[in-house]
């Protein structure tokens, strides 16, 4: 059972995907190794609160 924290933690966290230079809110999940990657093109993607432009 999920913690108070993680049930109100927002899920809203946008990610950058470098090759296609979009924001992507449905990210893929890779079956392997957990990587979020680009539904467009398969490129591991970048957290926009990492890069500063969100």
């Amino acid at each position: 059972m999920p913690s108070g924290a993680e049930r109100d933690a927002p899920s809203s966290v946008e990610f950058y995907c470098p090759t296609c230079e979009l924001s992507v809110g449905d990210p893929l999940v890779c079956g392997d190794c957990s990587a979020l990657i680009c539904r467009r093109c398969g490129t591991p993607l970048e957290r926009v609160d990492d890069l500063g432009i969100g």
